[in-house]
């Protein structure tokens, strides 16, 4: 890989951001992209891959359309996933959600009972096993009520947010899975209820997705580092959090999977917003993650467009792709979450970096 004296810089960009609406029907994925890559050599790539480019900047969006520009492309990811450190992160938003809803309407119930919910990411399993199977068992359109529910009492934290919450539980088939609905159908645990009415909780992935993506970044950088992304709009949530990762200056590390933990403080050191069209290296980072969605909504039979998504997927290394779907492989989870410290990530990073800036 490239050699420079200089600060390495990782360049980052994102797609999918919808604030605290996890149920938005036209953005069901979101992720980010980071690649360590100067503008220089980004633009020997660009020039190379993209000799008679007109445009003002590289856009996978407009790209990915001409099906002549597909092998491009795909050309233009390899060098950057064997040539340069990168990593992308793609999250099932309506995953997210029963994975939140999970974590702050069901697991405070166990909590008070002195059961380690988070034990071997069964978490994770009983979540997988809601939004899979949660229309069937708990019916139709009843279990999309609950979760859009849900996400309201998280936004307006009001005692009739959380009695609607609780009301559109019992609305569903909850016997059919007493486990998981059942602290809010039939004991309106306050626990949950004040879980979620805590100021700190909210339902933004903006934090979801940065904690796994500099979990990796931070592997990545010999040293310190820094971070540049677009001045876009939906950035402004990512740079605020990614301000807050580097001025915590706690000594505390988290072991979140297997292959991840997050250690603080970080060896990120600056963040900062660019023009996108002065900046290639960005723009390189908006075609990664750009065919990023667009091949997990190609995977998931959303859409039907784009590149190959099995050959793009087969570009990457395994630490280079970091994805939250649901499985049903439970045996897979527990082995991946096994000895994780999820409780203790959820309750400090809900504690320190969720909710309104505290500056």
């Amino acid at each position: 890989m490239p050699k420079s004296t200089e600060t390495e810089c990782f360049r980052i960009d994102e797609s999918g951001y919808t604030g605290y609406d996890l149920l938005n029907p036209d953005q069901r994925f979101q992720g980010a992209s980071a690649v360590a890559i100067s503008d220089e050599e980004a633009t020997r790539l660009i020039n190379e891959h993209f000799p008679r480019l007109q445009a003002p900047e590289l856009k996978y969006r407009l790209l990915s359309r001409r099906k002549s520009n597909h092998q491009r492309l795909l050309s233009l990811q390899r060098d950057l996933l064997t040539q340069y450190k990168s990593v992308t992160y793609i999250c099932d938003k309506r995953f997210l959600l029963v994975l939140m809803f999970v974590d702050y309407a069901v697991e405070p119930f166990y909590y008070e009972k002195g059961m380690d919910f988070y034990a071997d990411g069964q978490n994770y399993a009983m979540a997988s096993l809601l939004t899979l199977a949660g229309p069937t068992l708990l019916g139709q359109p009843a279990f999309d009520n609950l979760l859009i529910a849900f996400q309201n009492a998280v936004k307006e934290k009001t005692p009739l947010a959380l009695k609607a919450l609780v009301d559109a539980a019992r609305a569903t088939r909850w016997r059919e899975f007493p486990e998981a609905l059942g602290p809010l159908a039939q004991f309106a645990a306050p626990e949950c209820l004040k879980a979620i009415a805590d100021p700190g909780v909210d339902t933004d992935a903006a934090l979801v997705v940065l904690q796994s993506l500099i979990s990796r970044t931070e592997v990545m950088s010999d040293g310190p580092y820094r971070i540049e992304h677009d001045q876009s709009k939906n950035l402004l949530r990512y740079h605020e959090l990614l301000q807050r990762f580097i001025d915590h200056d706690q000594n505390i590390e988290f072991r979140q999977t297997q292959i991840a933990s997050v250690k603080f403080p970080l060896k990120l050191t600056e963040v900062t917003q660019v023009d996108s069209k002065a900046s290639p290296a960005v723009q390189l980072a908006d075609v990664m993650i750009g065919a990023a969605i667009e091949a997990a909504y190609n995977m998931t039979g959303l859409r039907t467009s784009g590149l190959d998504p099995e050959v793009l997927m087969s570009l990457y290394a395994e630490n280079q792709f970091i994805h939250l779907t649901p499985s049903l492989d439970f045996e897979e989870q527990r082995r991946f979450r096994e000895g994780t410290q999820a409780a203790e990530v959820i309750d400090y990073f809900t504690t320190n970096f969720f909710g309104p800036s505290k500056s």
